[in-house]
């Protein structure tokens, strides 16, 4: 498991934030009303990787690269920033190339399915304030293989998968950019997403929820927004 990296950031419009052994400047959201910033316990597990933003700026990318097969660790870390906040994930599941399958040209050449929850919770009081749950906003940006069954069972998967591929929308990171019109996040099953490495060795509120677009086999590429709300 990951140790916890603790970030202080002590301005309001403009902080600094550490995250292992980088450095990144985050713009807080204008529409803030709570001018104090709050440091936030951030607890996250996924299969097979997510990046975390504050706008453009990176907060927490998973200490295990995307290209890593069977990657099932929990990130554990605090960032600080003013309430309410808007924030966006980028969620991947592993997949050795456009076709969407892993394992090529093996016996267990297959479409892999992906899976992601977190919870943030106020690193002072231990306040949940917000959790991964139908409530986010996702929309998929890589789709692959459309002709899952063919596909799967291909010698020549390059030729013969299907796939959508579409780049990130323009500026939808941004605190501004309008993402009313995506989908409501899915809420998956445990038994569906079967997590597995550390995930076991946190204790995950009930409200918590693994969540994914609809398909977590097809769907390889998610874009998600949330708000972490101000404390009540």
């Amino acid at each position: 498991m990951n140790r916890i990296n603790s970030i202080y950031l002590p301005s309001v419009a403009i902080f600094c934030l550490i995250v292992t052994d980088s450095v990144a400047l985050a713009e807080t959201s204008t529409k803030s009303t709570s001018a104090a910033p709050h440091t936030i316990k951030a607890q996250i597990w996924v299969d097979n990787w997510f990046a975390l933003y504050s706008g453009n700026t990176l907060i927490k990318e998973d200490s295990v690269p995307y290209n890593t097969e069977r990657s099932f660790n929990t990130e554990l870390f605090t960032f600080s920033t003013t309430l309410p906040a808007q924030l966006s994930v980028v969620m991947k599941d592993f997949k050795q190339d456009d076709t969407g399958l892993e394992y090529i040209g093996t016996s267990h050449q297959q479409a892999g399915d992906g899976g992601f929850i977190a919870q943030f919770l106020d690193a002072q009081t231990n306040e949940l304030l917000a959790v991964s749950d139908d409530s986010w906003r996702c929309t998929v940006i890589h789709k692959a293989p459309l002709n899952l069954n063919e596909c799967a069972h291909s010698s020549n998967p390059e030729q013969v998968c299907k796939s959508k591929i579409d780049p990130e929308p323009n500026g939808w990171k941004d605190a501004g950019f309008d993402y009313s019109g995506w989908p409501k996040a899915t809420i998956h099953s445990a038994w569906d997403v079967k997590p597995h490495g550390d995930f076991s060795w946190l204790a995950w509120k009930w409200s918590a929820k693994f969540i994914w677009s609809k398909d977590l086999i097809v769907d390889n590429t998610v874009l998600c927004r949330f708000t972490i709300p101000a404390p009540k």
